[in-house]
């Protein structure tokens, strides 16, 4: 299985300190050595980076580590490969473009061959995994019933929740999912969260020895959410997403947490 990791924040934030954690698991303190992603959102404005090398030896994500990028939300993914070759096309997140907006997707979990048998519309994979013909075949049920963007995303919500239980009925679906705007999270198995607000504490890393003390690099005011499959601190407590549940976050905050 692979491993993800996301943030909402409500001011730009760097996520070096999570980034840190989750990279020793490609390849070092987990076996998720089959490449690594990560997507920054800054306004509209998408900086991805990706690399088919472990995490824990890519000097990329070395420098993702080091380099304070502010974001107000990230999507990023290590991968165990299980459907499609290690390679560059194959490495999450994925990103597609609807309603003049950059939307990004990452995946853990494997989905039966039935997938594959879902008709896809306007959107084609350009690698061979199970994940990106999901996000294509999801992202064109979202284009086919909302051609423009609505003026909330109630109803697109709802859409979502539905494509992840369709997909979910096909094997393992934990997934992130944004369009700049909002963070959505869907679990199967597992997805852990936590909100990092004042007063803000020291956090400490499980799988390397960094501790950071928050309420030194933040404001009163800031708000982080963020999301892992495994929790990436030993001294916090991390709220585990059950089965069926769909988490969005706007700006740091929960909007919607609840299952169908």
């Amino acid at each position: 299985m692979c491993e993800l990791l996301g943030m909402s924040a409500n001011v730009p934030t760097d996520i070096c300190f999570s980034f840190r954690g989750l990279m020793q698991r490609g390849g070092c303190t987990g076996p998720h050595r089959d490449g690594w992603g990560i997507a920054f959102y800054e306004g509209k404005g998408l900086r991805c980076f990706h690399d088919p090398q472990p995490s824990a030896e890519s000097r990329l994500a070395q420098l993702i580590a080091d380099y304070p990028i502010k974001s107000g939300i990230v999507i990023s993914h290590i991968r165990q490969a299980n459907v499609g070759g290690v390679c560059l096309e194959n490495t999450h997140p994925f990103s597609r473009e609807l309603w003049g907006s950059p939307w990004t997707f990452a995946h853990n979990g494997q989905l039966s061959a039935e997938l594959f048998q879902l008709p896809l519309g306007f959107y084609e994979p350009t690698g061979s995994t199970d994940s990106e013909y999901a996000f294509c075949w999801m992202l064109g049920e979202i284009r086919r019933q909302f051609p423009k963007r609505p003026s909330n995303l109630i109803g697109v919500q709802k859409l979502i929740r539905e494509c992840c239980e369709q997909l979910r009925l096909l094997g393992v679906f934990n997934m992130l999912l944004s369009e700049s705007t909002h963070l959505f999270a869907y679990c199967t198995t597992k997805l852990t969260w936590i909100t990092r607000c004042s007063p803000f504490n020291q956090a400490q890393l499980r799988d390397c020895e960094m501790a950071v003390d928050f309420q030194a690099v933040t404001t009163p005011n800031d708000v982080v959410t963020v999301i892992a499959t495994e929790p990436l601190t030993d001294n916090e407590v991390w709220h585990p997403m059950q089965c069926g549940e769909l988490l969005v976050l706007v700006e740091g905050e929960v909007a919607l947490m609840g299952s169908a």
